[in-house]
């Protein structure tokens, strides 16, 4: 072979090498660095309490986080986990959740438990703000900075969010409930103006993630049922589960969705059809690409306080 022609040919071949191996050089260093930690703390809205109805979000993957109560949920942590799996995402990912509580409670009772040194951390309180006073952010203002304090101490850099939860069917449409008489959207709007006032009395929290408003979003957008008790239209989806409280699969699945999007900045249309988690939790493809679509046009849209 001539010279020229052959010094050419190692060339290319060495050439080639070389992008190969640094190619799986940065492969390798992303392998290798360290996972994003965010901890979710809340109650059954963030866990996925479906109150009896199959299939379960609370025990959907437990394996994929941990659980620092050691309760075996999976739930919407979970779903969030792998929608960054997908997405080619590195999230360690962990909840401490307690039935029917405020932050408050997580304070008062776990703070041992969650103050660590955190990437990122989602605050998810009481479903009316206060159990006993409904409406009255005045809890959520108080814990939710203190919590902030809490983890800021252990990492500077933490992002803490609030997550601002949706409409209960049952406060709305049923005699006695304290949103009665009321539109059905305005419960989550009440509730996302309790948890700006959170955000606002302290600079330690990084925003506000509009879970409910998603919820509303679908009820507008004729994609979801308005009221459970009249019955469900045949087109349309129930975002609750039948207690008309808790959220259902499809409820679930909109609000890891709108956490997604929110907190990485992926678009949760980039899911796709073929998203695994919604057909694990009994959620068919167009379905699932209608979800998709409503949480990234929440997302997409300025609050307006």
């Amino acid at each position: 072979m001539p010279a020229a022609p052959y010094l050419r040919s190692s060339l290319r071949r060495l050439l080639g090498s070389a992008v190969l191996a640094a190619a799986a050089t940065v492969a390798t260093a992303a392998q290798a660095a360290p996972a994003t930690t965010i901890l979710f703390v809340g109650n059954s809205f963030t866990y996925g309490d479906p109150a009896g109805a199959p299939p379960l979000v609370k025990s959907y993957r437990p394996d994929t986080v941990t659980d620092l109560n050691g309760s075996g949920i999976g739930g919407v942590p979970a779903l969030f986990k792998a929608f960054t799996e997908q997405a080619g995402l590195h999230y360690a990912v962990s909840l401490e959740t307690i039935p029917g509580a405020g932050l408050n409670d997580h304070y008062d009772k776990k703070l041992a438990t969650i103050a660590k040194p955190w990437d990122l951390v989602i605050l998810q309180s009481y479903s009316t703000l206060d159990a006993r006073q409904p409406g009255n952010p005045g809890t959520l203002i108080k814990y939710s900075g203190l919590l902030a304090e809490a983890f800021h101490d252990k990492n500077p850099q933490v992002r803490v969010m609030l997550n601002a939860t949706w409409s209960r069917a049952d406060q709305t449409w049923k005699p006695g409930g304290a949103w009665y008489g009321k539109p059905i959207a305005r419960m989550a709007l009440d509730v996302r103006r309790g948890y700006d006032a959170a955000d606002a009395a302290s600079k330690l929290i990084d925003g506000v993630i509009p879970v409910g408003e998603a919820w509303n979003r679908a009820i507008a957008d004729g994609l979801a049922d308005p009221n459970p008790y009249d019955g469900i239209t045949a087109s349309q989806i129930n975002l609750w589960a039948p207690d008309s409280y808790h959220g259902s699969a499809h409820g679930y699945y909109l609000e890891a969705l709108t956490i997604f999007g929110a907190v990485t900045g992926k678009d949760p249309r980039s899911l796709g059809a073929t998203e695994p988690a919604a057909h694990a939790i009994g959620i068919d493809p167009a379905t699932a690409m209608a979800l998709q679509g409503i949480a990234a046009s929440q997302l997409a849209q300025p609050h307006q306080r």
